[in-house]
């Protein structure tokens, strides 16, 4: 049985792991106009795009790993090589015992996926029929269908669409039920690939309440892609950060943000026309300006400043927003390995820290 050991978790039995892992496309180029599709009847011209580059990783059971990065940076690539969807180009990659590409019905039966983008749902039926329909395709018990039908409804407070066609679902409404449907046969594992794009804050807050539950009381372990912070600060205590495919960063949540993320995004509205705005605070700069309505880029330790000195404008609202992804993403590219923290490091770290108290290694 192998362990994964990170510093400041228990000991876990690890779930998924890759090793090497690399995944390249061959796309085919033409020039444009008929010439170009002319010519390319006689020779093509091809170009490599390496979407994921020499990739570790270890899961451990019942982790919630965030898993972040600019788009094409090739997180959703990485999740369809983890549930077989498509095959690895090179490496090792071992989930929960199996090499996904082999499509066991076994492993097949042992893990989910929900894209916010992508639906699963049936959308002529309604949302009782639909959840019928997978409990035929996974072959659950009717005793164990109505139990974790009952359980997850109720955890998101749904009974009162059950009986509703699901093209008449708001889209917050169907990501619930996108969520029930994955989880129905109680999977070991769940992939999210961004599952509250396009959601407003309320239902985004519900889904991540929801998933939080899951985690905490059915152990499920959950890979969570997203563009939002918040869902990955509300829920991973571990966050991987991929860009140009490799693996630039994996540790902890909390010191990730610490580390890189300098800045806050202040929205300021106003009941009547302001002109220009002159302020004495530091560390600011001014990205939007309209007379109703001033955006500024503050340094963290700056805000409360800003804040000070804006009250005297009498603003009708103040908005803070948590500082772009790509732009935390992008100072990680560009410190190189001064930070980055892999799962080795960290299996070293708590190796030394036990050597140090005398509790021998890891077996």
């Amino acid at each position: 049985m192998v362990f994964f050991a990170w510093k400041g978790y228990e000991m876990k039995h690890i779930v998924i792991e890759t090793e090497g892992l690399v995944k390249t496309y061959r796309r085919y180029r033409k020039k444009e106009g008929i010439r170009g599709s002319i010519a390319s009847l006689w020779k093509r011209e091809y170009e490599e795009k390496t979407a994921v580059n020499q990739v570790n990783l270890s899961v451990g059971e019942g982790e919630f790993l965030g898993l972040i990065g600019p788009n094409g940076a090739g997180k959703t690539t990485l999740i369809k090589m983890l549930t077989g969807i498509i095959a690895p180009t090179e490496g090792r990659i071992d989930v929960m015992g199996y090499y996904p590409n082999d499509l066991k019905n076994e492993f097949k039966k042992q893990y989910a996926v929900v894209m916010g983008q992508k639906s699963q749902l049936f959308f002529e039926l309604t949302v009782n029929d639909t959840l019928r329909l997978f409990k035929e395709i996974y072959e659950i018990p009717e005793s164990e269908y109505r139990k974790n039908r009952d359980y997850f409804v109720g955890l998101l407070g749904v009974q009162d669409l059950m009986d509703v066609q699901v093209r008449t679902l708001s889209l917050g409404e169907r990501m619930k039920m996108e969520l029930i449907v994955a989880l129905l046969h109680q999977p070991k594992i769940l992939f999210l690939d961004e599952p509250t794009i396009g959601l407003d804050a309320m239902a985004a807050r519900q889904i991540r309440k929801f998933l939080r539950e899951v985690n905490e009381e059915k152990g499920t372990t959950i890979l969570l892609t997203s563009h939002y912070m918040e869902d990955i600060k509300a829920l991973c205590r571990r966050t991987v950060v991929i860009s140009h495919g490799i693996k630039l960063y994996d540790g902890s949540t909390d010191q990730l943000f610490e580390q890189y993320q300098k800045n806050r995004k202040v929205i300021v509205t106003f009941e009547n026309p302001v002109g220009d705005i002159a302020l004495k605070t530091d560390e600011i700069r001014l990205t939007g300006n309209e007379p109703y309505k001033k955006v500024y880029e503050a340094a963290i330790h700056r805000t409360g400043e800003l804040f000070a000195e804006l009250m005297r404008y009498n603003p009708k609202d103040i908005l803070v927003e948590e500082e772009d992804l790509g732009a935390v993403v992008e100072r990680i590219y560009h410190a190189g390995t001064d930070f980055q923290r892999t799962e080795d490091d960290c299996e070293s770290d708590e190796m030394t820290e036990q050597n140090r108290n005398g509790k021998g290694g890891l077996s």
